[in-house]
């Protein structure tokens, strides 16, 4: 279904368009996947996959996925093999997929890796009796998902972890999603994220994507000559906003069309 994107959308896509070397990054869940209750099940839709796909082609133009997901399960997900040409940033800008590189990651120490085995096991054990609660393994921490649980549930659980990191890890960031907490011992964010991805492609000007507030760390660290984009309703930095997915997948095919038309 077409969708009718408002003039100063038209106008704000047309301005990053005539960039010279243009990185497209676009968080993953909720930007071009709807939400799912069992967060594995998530793929784009559709709609998204063809628009991505026609950023991909254009000229001049740079895709990426940037997520809170760590980047084996972003590659699940997404559907991404080792052919692709998107790069990836995972665990909120920690590892990243490059094209022709494969996984570039900044690393981890081991009593990091077992402090963050250790507070996932007495998460598990200590939410085990919240119906609809679940500890996913996240390759820097761990995340708190209760989009399937009361409310009353959901906010035990967050309690419960929010004991447990503060006892045993106080230092590690905590961020917080639609129905997920995240507890991780990076500190890296979205932010970090497209910054390196900026450097590492030399990127001219940035359009990032997101629906959620773990985005508007990027969406507030982005310049003049970028696009930030918002995807459904909340508070946000971003200077252009589109209600949903079909929207989005809109935005990014004139995305296209124009890109070919100015730098093909």
């Amino acid at each position: 279904m077409s969708v009718d994107l408002a003039d100063d959308v038209r106008q704000a896509i047309a301005g990053v368009a005539a960039s010279e070397l243009l990185l497209v990054a676009l968080d993953f869940d909720g930007t071009l996947s709807p939400l799912e209750d069992e967060p594995m099940d998530a793929r784009m839709l559709p709609a998204a996959r063809d628009a991505v796909n026609a950023v991909v082609a254009a000229p001049d133009t740079v895709v990426a996925f940037v997520s809170g997901r760590s980047l084996v399960d972003l590659r699940v997900i997404a559907e991404h093999d080792d052919a692709s040409r998107v790069l990836l940033a995972g665990s909120h800008g920690a590892e990243f997929w490059i094209p022709g590189e494969g996984l570039q990651s900044h690393g981890e120490e081991e009593a990091d890796v077992a402090l963050r085995d250790a507070l996932r096991a007495h998460a598990e054990a200590a939410t085990a009796h919240l119906d609809g609660v679940w500890i996913e393994p996240k390759t820097f921490g761990f995340g708190v998902h209760t989009r399937r649980a009361t409310a009353e549930a959901a906010a035990e659980a967050n309690r419960l972890a929010d004991e447990i990191v503060a006892a045993e890890a106080p230092h590690w960031r905590r961020r917080s999603g639609h129905n997920i907490v995240e507890f991780a011992f990076r500190h890296e964010g979205k932010d970090s994220a497209i910054a390196e991805l900026r450097e590492r492609v030399g990127a001219t000007a940035v359009l990032f994507a997101g629906d959620d507030v773990t985005d508007e760390d990027a969406l507030a660290s982005l310049g003049a000559d970028d696009l930030g984009v918002r995807v459904g309703d909340g508070p946000t930095a971003a200077a252009v906003r589109v209600p949903d997915i079909a929207a989005l997948a809109e935005l990014l095919t004139l995305l296209a069309t124009e890109r070919t038309r100015v730098r093909g």
